[in-house]
């Protein structure tokens, strides 16, 4: 028989409202005990906030264990889980098979005996393989069972272009685990957003596919491991502006901040930062759609049927009255990723995201 294990009343969706369940005017900080309180980390790349993000929730949950291809003695491909086998042992910090259905096969079991795992798919494209268990077994669990086993499982995937590799290596999945109901999408964009929408993304009842920006890896800034950052589920502007809006995640939100920059003479630019794509924080974007009247969605994928579709559609249906222009869309192109000395062609970039600006500012 099954054993379901009871989770503390503060995880993930059975989380209490905070000021009594009263509607918060705006996004704030997530006021559950979450986690343990640890110091203060000074400048940290986003490879290194991951990685104490990792460390930091084992050491508040003996039930945490990380594990994947190459992710123990090695440390992982980009070393974003060097160190965390010397500190907590093989049993929970351990290398698998090259074989990514096994992994959330594993992982799948692990969480139905009450364990919360981590595992890492070590490429995004490397995903495919697995597909079958995520589809067709994690993301359908809680549901088949009616909320009685949880499936408190966090899959860590370097995700999407812009670092020169080989095929399989710079894909965009975020549709694939959109399109499929029960599953959760995280895409950090920045150091801070790496560290504490992984600690969130631990602590949910449901499994989260936790997409890192690896191109982003390097990226530093300081991180404060005490106060807490929004929850999933809001997203940020990361740039006030009055003319358009620019909604778009991840790496992309580094090249929309400099295009916003360099238009500052002419546009005004609000970019907003999806952080969480499901749940998706749709109040942020229609309040800006509404200050602007003008949006253009930007993500990295082929255009046809990508994310920036759907948040098309949705804004038309439900902004119309409040548009000045056509929603438009900067993503990149609908063929196979290219090789790499075609990617910074293929990838969509400050010039497309200008471009699609223009274009929205031209209407009468």
């Amino acid at each position: 028989m099954t054993q379901i294990i009871e989770r503390p009343a503060w995880f993930g969706d059975d989380a209490p409202e905070p000021d009594g369940g009263q509607e918060r005017s705006e996004p704030g900080i997530d006021p559950r005990p979450l986690l343990t309180p640890v110091p203060v980390v000074t400048t940290s790349t986003m490879a290194q906030a991951i990685n104490r993000a990792l460390h930091d929730a084992m050491v508040a949950d003996d039930r945490v264990l990380v594990f994947g291809e190459d992710v123990a003695k090695l440390g992982g491909v980009f070393r974003v889980t060097e160190g965390l086998a010397d500190t907590f042992g093989d049993a929970r910090c351990f290398d698998t098979p090259l074989a990514e259905s096994a992994i959330i096969g594993i992982a799948i079991g692990m969480a139905i005996r009450g364990f919360v795992p981590v595992p890492e798919i070590q490429f995004d494209g490397f995903a495919a393989p697995a597909f079958d268990q995520l589809v067709s077994h994690l993301a359908k669990y809680r549901a088949r069972t009616r909320g009685d086993v949880d499936m408190p499982v966090t899959i860590r995937i370097p995700s999407f272009g812009g670092i020169g590799a080989v095929e399989h290596h710079s894909e965009s999945t975020e549709s694939y685990w959109l399109h499929t109901a029960g599953l959760k999408v995280v895409v950090p964009s920045t150091p801070t957003d790496a560290y504490w929408l992984l600690r969130h993304s631990i602590a949910e009842r449901d499994p989260v596919i936790f997409l890192e920006p690896k191109r982003r890896y390097w990226m530093r800034e300081f991180v404060d491991t005490e106060v807490p950052a929004a929850p999933l589920g809001r997203a940020a502007v990361r740039r006030p502006g009055d003319d358009v809006t620019v909604i778009t995640y991840g790496s992309l939100v580094a090249t929309a901040l400099n295009a916003a920059e360099l238009a500052a003479d002419s546009y005004g630019l609000e970019v907003v930062d999806l952080r969480s794509l499901n749940p998706l924080d749709f109040d942020t974007i229609a309040a800006s759609v509404r200050k602007t009247g003008r949006a253009v969605v930007m993500h990295e994928g082929p255009r046809t049927l990508g994310f920036g579709a759907e948040l098309a559609a949705r804004i038309q249906e439900e902004l119309f009255y409040d548009l000045e222009a056509p929603v438009l869309r900067a993503t990149g192109f609908d063929t196979p990723y290219p090789p790499a000395r075609l990617e910074k062609v293929w990838l969509p970039g400050v010039d497309r995201l200008l471009d699609c600006v223009e274009k929205a500012m031209s209407q009468p």
